[in-house]
């Protein structure tokens, strides 16, 4: 990890801790001695240790829809993006052991006052919605409003789906909300 440059190692180390330990459990402390790098260094490249998270967070959302692009990049209708989107989760979480969503983890562990990193949640959530949204749009005879709410629904399917396989430590809720998009894409 030495050959990083000290930034980069500070983030490298600070989003592994975030995403598998939480935020709230995550000190300063513990991203300078792992990062192996001096305080005056952490200082120096981020203020506090909620503009850390707030880099982490917009890294995470690059590369989360960077890899679920890619992994749908084959399908050929935009329905079978969305039911792909499924799979993608399933790859995904057993790879990481069901941690879930570190978007999802870090809202839940946060003091009121973080309000630079909420605004990353929800850009990152909002996103994701509006990209439904618009292969709904696109691939299918909806108006603004059906293509939208039929988007919504989906959207509650994943990230139901992502919470519940989290706390099961399984793909079955993952499946089963598949196979509700399935039928609602029908």
């Amino acid at each position: 990890m030495n050959k990083l440059d000290v930034k980069e190692r500070i983030i490298q180390v600070a989003s592994d801790l975030f995403y598998f330990q939480g935020y709230s459990q995550t000190g300063i402390n513990q991203i300078i001695s792992e990062a192996h790098v001096a305080k005056a260094s952490m200082y120096q490249h981020f203020k506090s240790k909620e503009d850390l998270a707030v880099v982490y967070l917009q890294r995470r959302h690059t590369l989360w829809l960077g890899n679920l692009f890619s992994y749908i990049e084959p399908k050929k209708t935009n329905n079978e993006k969305l039911i792909a989107c499924f799979d993608y989760l399933i790859d995904w979480l057993e790879e990481v052991n069901f941690r879930g969503c570190g978007f999802q983890n870090i809202s839940c562990d946060l003091p009121q006052e973080q309000h630079k990193i909420m605004d990353q949640v929800t850009l990152h959530k909002n996103e994701i919605r509006k990209w439904i949204h618009t292969l709904l749009k696109e691939d299918r005879n909806l108006n603004e409003k059906q293509a939208e709410d039929l988007g919504d629904e989906i959207v509650v399917l994943l990230e139901g789906a992502i919470i519940v396989s989290q706390i099961q430590k399984n793909s079955w809720p993952i499946k089963s909300a598949q196979k509700t998009c399935i039928r609602l894409l029908a």
